[in-house]
């Protein structure tokens, strides 16, 4: 599996929200169907990857920039 990102405060919030709601639906019933909050927990998880290999990608471009600047002068 993939490395979990470093996930934001709004992120962390999000996601414990949905456990706790899963964990309320688990003690309901082992049999609840609790595939759409595994969506979204997923789908959080994946955001949080994206945003994290776009800053990276924003981060080397702007070291790039930094440097074509820097002989510029």
């Amino acid at each position: 599996m993939a490395k979990d990102p470093k996930f934001t405060t709004g992120e962390i919030a999000k996601m414990a929200w949905l456990t706790a709601r899963m964990a309320k639906r688990g003690i309901a019933s082992e049999t609840v169907y609790q595939g759409d909050l595994e969506k979204k927990f997923t789908k959080i998880v994946d955001g949080a990857r994206e945003r994290e290999e776009r800053e990276a990608l924003d981060a080397v471009a702007a070291e790039k920039a930094a440097r074509k600047a820097k002989y510029r002068k």
